[in-house]
């Protein structure tokens, strides 16, 4: 336990649609916890230039590669003993990134039942290791399209703006439901990480109360 009352063996997901501050939000609360971090692989995806070239051909394969991925570090994470702040879950990909290109068009009813029905195989099961909490974080539409633009990677600055609006629109739906574990809603503007880490403050209170009572009631169980 540290200073937080956040067990060291904790395994924290953090969540929200692309350009939110995911990434900045994990070193920074790695730091605070002296946690290990764990992210996505994007330089050595084969398939993500690919992807923003062509949604309709590549959707599938960056799908099936990102659940391989995901799934192989949340094992990793939990094989290790815990104690890791995680960039992105394994649980968005499914109902928001491939529920919506098979309802574009740009994945084909045959191959969203296929990675479906793998997905349900190898993550929805009582084996699979969830994490302690997932924290989602929230802002405006026009907050994310400026941070987007600040991070200056080429293949999403190209992307058609609609692409982004639906996005958005699935993140909301999809967090109203999650219930794989317990949810901590932050807006971005709770935290100033230019100004200090210590704004993270009140937010590392909200996981450690969140943490406390799911593993306590699952220890009744």
């Amino acid at each position: 336990m540290n200073n937080y009352g956040i067990p060291q063996d904790a395994v924290i997901t953090i969540a929200g649609t692309v350009g939110v501050g995911k990434s900045s939000l994990t070193r920074a609360l790695a730091k605070k916890l002296n946690f290990r971090t764990s992210f996505e692989n994007v330089d050595h995806n084969p398939y993500l230039d690919k992807f923003y070239d062509n949604f309709e051909r590549w959707s599938f394969h960056l799908q099936i590669y990102f659940l391989a991925e995901r799934f192989k570090e949340q094992k990793r994470m939990f094989e290790y003993g815990g104690g890791f702040i995680q960039d992105r879950s394994i649980y968005e990909d499914v109902d928001i990134f491939a529920k919506m290109h098979e309802e574009q068009g740009t994945m084909t009813p045959e191959d969203f039942k296929t990675y479906s029905e793998l997905f349900e195989a190898m993550v929805m099961t009582p084996y699979f290791p969830k994490p302690d909490v997932l924290i989602y974080l929230e802002c405006d539409y026009d907050e994310v399209i400026e941070r987007i633009k600040q991070r200056g990677r080429q293949m999403e600055i190209d992307t058609d703006p609609e692409y982004w609006k639906k996005l958005f629109r699935r993140y909301e739906e999809w967090i109203s439901s999650f219930n794989a574990c317990p949810v901590v809603r932050v807006n971005i503007n709770e935290y100033d990480l230019h100004e200090s880490l210590d704004t993270l403050d009140p937010v590392l209170d909200k996981i450690a109360h969140v943490i406390d009572v799911y593993r306590n009631v699952d220890t009744r169980k």
